[in-house]
């Protein structure tokens, strides 16, 4: 079996590795928690499920993300949360689909002086809609929201909504080729 295969980005090689040795879930957990983009959150994947389904996160309140009024930096919250939901779609859909964040807006509530907590969770019935969806429809969007809260879930600090776009690759090559052909001639 090739594990490095040329085309791909350097995290799908290494993940690709890391799930035939330690499984998919671990593999996800640690690359994440190893890599600079995610670590410069400053949060951390805490556990996944073997299904991928739900993933815990936690962002520490630390003094690198601490800003001017003693609270956790707003870009630090949105980081955190930002490459989960997508990269959890695709782990869960596999290869015959193209998933891509579309847009994210966040919605602060109070300031946070504490730790936050996170979970990401997609239903069976969330997942077999989306199939069903595209399906029919080649491409779809949908929207997720994620709470940052306190460990016992009972303070929210902010809500960051995800609008998600999903497509069948074969879909999705088809339309890139005609968006290129279509913008060559002009």
């Amino acid at each position: 079996m090739t594990y490095f295969v040329t085309h791909m980005p350097i995290y799908q090689n290494i993940i690709t590795l890391a799930t035939t040795l330690i499984g998919r879930s671990n593999a996800f957990k640690y690359g994440f928690n190893l890599s600079p983009m995610y670590r410069r959150s400053t949060a951390k994947i805490l556990s996944i499920s073997k299904d991928m389904l739900c993933i815990a996160i936690k962002l520490p309140i630390s003094y690198k993300n601490k800003n001017y009024v003693n609270s956790i930096f707003g870009g630090s919250m949105f980081s955190a949360t930002d490459p989960i939901a997508m990269t959890q779609l695709i782990s869960i859909l596999g290869d015959n689909y193209v998933v891509w964040d579309k847009s994210s807006e966040i919605f602060f509530k109070r300031p946070a002086k504490e730790n936050l907590y996170a979970t990401f969770t997609f239903t069976k019935e969330e997942v077999q809609a989306i199939i069903d969806n595209v399906a029919t429809e080649k491409e779809t969007t949908i929207t997720k929201v994620i709470s940052l809260t306190s460990k016992d879930k009972t303070i929210t600090y902010c809500e960051v909504h995800k609008v998600i776009y999903i497509a069948s690759k074969a879909f999705y090559k088809e339309k890139i080729k005609r968006h290129n052909k279509k913008n060559k001639h002009l």
